[in-house]
């Protein structure tokens, strides 16, 4: 048998969360992003909860023709855009979107003679100062990308620094004055911008991490009240019980000294399966269903949880890392990062089972996933 721990994926939820976003941008077509393998869940794992998307987005150019020979025939967008002259020509044949957020990706279209023109997505750096042109230099791309016979229709696009805090009209300002008299659909709202933002609606948004059930800010309680469903559950079991006096210590660099009688489970989950090793003692975890705390240092397999708030608990007792009873942002939290970098962190030595909609779940076997027994 092997180690009890165990992914469950649960492309329902995704179905779920992708319908509220609908309802939250109505006037919206939604790009559902699927960059980083969906953010760990696996493409092909959870491809049949994106149909009611108008289009997905993503980073690689191999993950796009992945979707394609899924048998994806709507927009699909490169949020990068194009690297050398090759991915020209696979982006014409597999009918991709691409974003230009440079002279050097509108010298590459324009050397091209693809089979087609190719659609793309001008990127305007509106004050996130990563990927993108100037707003100064905005038009002067737009106008030269309008004469490149290799272009097609030509979209106008920005991405937010800080819609999770509120803070989006600087941004938005910027862009509708450089954008007021061109025509082109828009798309500049990222999962904060759905959630928060009713103005940054416009013709596409572009939720990620809320698909997924996750909060754009890190943090659990923003998301509260939105219905957002978990497509992640990662569990385990316990494996062992110790009963500790107080001033003993448990793990490694003996971080946590007991200051009363405790009896602690260790459970088959560590770093090397995903969990963060900075998690620290109070992290929340659930054993049987119940809310109780990580105490001392994850270790590589192992970690050790207070089964004080549980008495009944014991070897072969279930354990959610995250997932319906602890929020992967809580976890995310706590170790100081977000729920994105848990959720793609997942090591591939941890078997994976895909819920099929009837409360049962089937093992998984693509791209090099592990197969739940």
């Amino acid at each position: 048998m092997p180690r009890p721990i165990a992914a469950r994926i649960q492309p329902d939820a995704i179905r779920h969360n992708l319908q509220l976003v609908k309802q939250s941008a109505t006037g919206s077509r939604a790009f559902a992003v699927i960059k980083a393998n969906a953010y760990g869940h696996g493409i092909e794992r959870i491809y049949p909860a994106l149909a009611g998307a108008d289009g997905i987005a993503l980073l690689d150019l191999d993950e796009a023709v992945r979707v394609r020979e899924l048998g994806w025939t709507k927009p699909l967008l490169l949020l990068e855009g194009v690297f050398e002259p090759a991915d020209v020509e696979l982006a014409a044949a597999h009918r991709l979107t691409v974003a230009v957020h440079c002279d050097e990706q509108l010298d590459l279209l324009a050397a091209a003679k693809p089979q087609h023109p190719i659609d793309i997505q001008l990127k305007m750096n509106s004050g996130m100062n990563r990927l993108g042109f100037r707003p100064h230099a905005y038009r002067a791309a737009w106008e030269r990308a309008r004469g490149i016979a290799s272009i097609g229709a030509i979209g106008l696009m920005t991405h937010f620094a800080n819609a999770d805090d509120g803070h989006i009209d600087w941004q938005l300002d910027t862009f509708d004055a450089v954008v007021q008299d061109l025509p082109g659909e828009q798309s500049v709202s990222n999962s904060a911008g759905v959630l928060w933002h009713p103005r940054a609606h416009r013709d596409w948004v572009r939720p990620g991490t809320i698909l997924y059930g996750a909060s754009p800010t890190g943090v659990a309680r923003h998301v509260e009240g939105f219905g957002l469903r978990a497509a992640m559950t990662l569990t385990s079991r316990i494996i062992g019980v110790q009963t500790l006096a107080p001033q003993e210590t448990i793990g490694y660099g003996r971080t946590f000294e007991v200051d009363r009688p405790m009896r602690i489970g260790v459970v088959a989950c560590g770093y090397a399966d995903g969990y963060p090793r900075h998690a620290p003692t109070g992290t929340p975890i659930a054993v049987d269903g119940v809310r109780t705390r990580v105490v001392g240092r994850v270790s590589m397999d192992m970690l050790t949880v207070d089964l004080t708030p549980c008495p009944q608990a014991g070897i072969g007792s279930s354990v959610e890392l995250w997932g319906d009873h602890v929020r992967v942002d809580e976890v995310a939290e706590a170790s100081g990062t977000i729920g994105y970098e848990l959720m793609c962190a997942l090591a591939l030595r941890v078997p994976v089972v895909v819920a099929d909609g009837t409360d049962t779940a089937r093992a998984t076997q693509a791209h090099g996933e592990r197969v739940a027994a």
